[in-house]
């Protein structure tokens, strides 16, 4: 069992956070800080990260768990902190997805490294393994949930804008100049929530419309797949960089529609297997309502300037109907499909399905759906990658050309 993160660790101990997204853990980190916390959000990325993580991950566990495990031991083995004096955070779903076992594979690989007096901190929502010294508390969770959409937000813009720019470096400029902003607001703990929220996602939509852009077509590229693979560079190769480089406009779905489907399970759950009927209800009724509003407000920000907007939870929903059943929840489940069909219904038909090589759920709701896709939509463009120690970077990126081929030939038809 791992040591517990105690109340006396919180004031001199170091927490690292394995980075998912740097636009939205930038973000999300600084209410951390604001309750005491002392974090560092990792950003080693070398290629000793995979070597590490096969050091002390089974190769036949998922590789999200593998890069997770082996950026935090690498970060340690660095020395940017003190081995007696760190803890670690990792996400634990709860779910039947292999996600639920990172935390154990983590307290498994750090004996096995010999750093066993590492406190390893299971971040999840069901209370399990649970630390003293860190607690999930409502204020925490509304901060953390602003920075999730101010994260979505600026993700949105920039990879709209960003392609076109006239003046190379004017997106990433914005981004810092944000994520600067809002880290103050979250230390002075003000200027963040209620219409303040509203009032900087729209002066966001403001800054990234008045940056000059050229008016060339360009192919138009979703991104899907397993949640980690699908925003992390690390897990996918830097896929957002390349396909830029590639003269594509990329799109990614936001992060906040895989919580509010999290969220939505419960709901069929209690309607498919009647379980946990007060969750549902509370769902049904009073957190998703509240929850959606929020979703409004950053797709109205986003549209009064000309800027695609998400769909909400409630759209995607419809967009699985006759294709896949929303009781199918494994990994991503029916999520996954239904963000194909929004890319495709918003323009980006040409779609790369990330996924860890062996995740039975994402090659079923990927990989697996690309035929009935296929009939439904024949001009979608679809290309499955799988992402593993040893899939090369070389193999995965000609696959995605061959992909482009067919996306530019169909432009310079259209």
């Amino acid at each position: 069992m791992s040591v517990p993160f105690t109340k006396e660790m919180k004031k001199d101990y170091t927490i690292l956070i394995p980075n998912m997204s740097n636009i939205h853990f930038n973000i999300m980190k600084a209410p951390l800080a604001l309750h005491g916390y002392k974090c560092i959000l990792l950003n080693n990325n070398s290629h000793n990260v995979i070597e590490e993580g096969l050091r002390y991950v089974h190769n036949d566990m998922c590789y999200p768990a593998l890069l997770v495990i082996g950026q935090m031991i690498d970060a340690i083995k660095s020395g940017i902190v003190d081995p007696n004096k760190c803890a670690l955070v990792i996400t634990q779903t709860g779910g039947g997805c292999r996600a639920s076992n990172y935390y154990f594979l983590l307290i498994k690989a750090l004996e096995k490294a010999g750093y066993p007096q590492i406190p390893v901190i299971s971040l999840n929502f069901q209370g399990m393994n649970s630390n003293p010294g860190f607690k999930i508390t409502p204020s925490i969770l509304i901060q953390v949930f602003t920075g999730l959409i101010y994260g979505d937000m600026l993700m949105m813009l920039s990879h709209q804008v960003r392609p076109y720019e006239v003046n190379k470096g004017d997106t990433d400029k914005l981004i810092e100049k944000w994520t600067n902003k809002l880290t103050s607001y979250y230390e002075k703990n003000r200027g963040y929530f209620g219409h303040n929220l509203k009032n900087n996602l729209n002066k966001m939509s403001d800054d990234f419309k008045a940056i000059p852009v050229t008016k060339e077509e360009k192919v138009k590229v979703g991104v899907v797949g397993e949640i980690y693979m699908k925003y992390a560079m690390l897990g996918n190769n830097n896929l957002e960089a390349f396909l830029e480089s590639e003269g594509c406009e990329v799109m990614l779905p936001p992060m906040l529609g895989f919580f509010l489907y999290g969220f939505n399970n419960g709901i069929k759950d209690n309607e498919y297997y009647g379980r946990k009927p007060i969750y549902a209800f509370f769902m049904k009724h009073i957190a998703l309502p509240y929850l959606n509003t929020y979703e409004k407000v950053m797709e109205n920000a986003l549209e009064r300037n000309g800027f695609k907007a998400p769909a909400s939870i409630k759209e995607l929903q419809k967009y699985s109907e006759g294709i896949i059943d929303l009781g199918c929840k494994m990994g991503e489940g029916w999520l996954l499909t239904a963000e194909m069909v929004e890319l495709i219904k918003k323009g980006y038909s040409n779609i790369v399905c990330t996924q860890p090589f062996g995740c039975l759920p994402n090659h079923i709701v990927a990989k697996g759906m690309i035929r009935p896709l296929k009939e439904q939509y024949p001009l979608s463009n679809i290309v499955p990658i799988d992402y593993d120690p040893s899939a090369t970077k070389v193999n995965q990126e000609n696959r995605i050309k061959l992909m482009l081929a067919v996306a530019k030939e169909n432009l310079n038809k259209k």
